[in-house]
């Protein structure tokens, strides 16, 4: 059995009647064409907003990386992106190989200065592993990882990145200070 709605439709006319809108709408009609003029108006502003290009964001691009010469045991600056060992300034190591290692340095302090920053991490690359062309099914950081050995500046041993030791080193580097603050890379100038 179907409910009767016929006295809702009642009850609704009347409420729309006591109203008087109709009414009071046909009385003013420039106030109708008002109303209507600036919502036109509004949703051109709004179509227009919205294909307005957004702000786009410009990324500091860095020509040089900071590398750490293994031999003198110091900071030294050179083209970024070169694959680690690179000739450093003091010549190669005994064993003839580069002396210079990528170095990442960090800071806590939004205006650094030489005494606020600190080596986070040397790399370097394992000659036993193939690099090859990339999977990309893996994430950043497994392919930042594959091939790459790590250390702290105080250690003897390369470990594996994406090792026990090597994640280790990794949230030692990115834990927060005292005030809570997360230490981020510091370029060179």
């Amino acid at each position: 059995m179907m409910p009767d709605f016929g006295y809702l439709k009642y009850e609704i006319k009347e409420r729309w009647e006591r109203l008087a809108i109709r009414e009071w709408l046909s009385r003013s009609p420039k106030l109708v064409i008002g109303a209507s003029v600036v919502l036109v108006v509004g949703s051109i502003v709004f179509g227009i907003w919205l294909t307005l290009p957004k702000k786009v964001v410009e990324v500091e691009n860095y020509e040089k990386d900071w590398y750490y010469d293994l031999k003198h045991r110091r900071l030294f600056v050179a083209r970024k992106g070169q694959i680690p060992p690179i000739e450093a300034p003091s010549g190669p190591l005994a064993n003839g190989e580069p002396a210079g290692v990528r170095a990442y340095v960090f800071t806590y302090s939004n205006e650094p200065n030489t005494t606020e920053t600190f080596i986070g991490f040397l790399e370097t690359t394992d000659p036993n592993v193939d690099i090859g062309p990339m999977d990309l099914r893996v994430s950043g950081a497994e392919i930042w990882s594959k091939g790459r050995l790590i250390r702290r500046v105080k250690d003897k041993e390369w470990v594996e990145a994406n090792s026990e030791e090597g994640r280790a080193i990794l949230k030692e580097v990115f834990r927060q200070n005292e005030a809570g603050e997360i230490p981020h890379y510091c370029p060179p100038d």
